[in-house]
């Protein structure tokens, strides 16, 4: 958590601070209109896949883009510190499954 100038901790600040989702090319999910409009993504533990990726062509998620990596299930990786991204961003397209984590990178 981050501590405030008194030394208290600020779990907000933290929040607001979660990677973005730089880009995402996996045009058939239905979060994926223009770049990811969903809230949070969840990085799987196969293949570092997008766990939020759904495969329809109805579009949903929020009105502007800001996805974030809410959760990382892929311990091995670099960014990953107690299940939680600290890459700067990321970006999500075609892989091993059809939306994989680019930004991965085994330790």
């Amino acid at each position: 958590m981050t501590r405030t100038t008194d030394g208290s901790e600020n779990a907000m600040t933290d929040m607001l601070e979660m990677p973005r989702v730089h880009e995402c090319t996996v045009t058939d999910c239905g979060y994926n209109h223009d770049g990811c409009h969903a809230f949070a993504i969840t990085i799987g533990q196969q293949n570092a896949n997008c766990a939020t990726f759904i495969d329809t062509s109805a579009k949903g998620g929020l009105d502007r883009v800001i996805a974030q990596v809410g959760a990382c299930k892929r311990s091995d990786c670099q960014h990953n510190a107690e299940l939680e991204c600290h890459a700067p961003s990321i970006r999500v397209g075609p892989g091993q499954d059809i939306a994989d984590c680019q930004t991965y990178q085994p330790r």
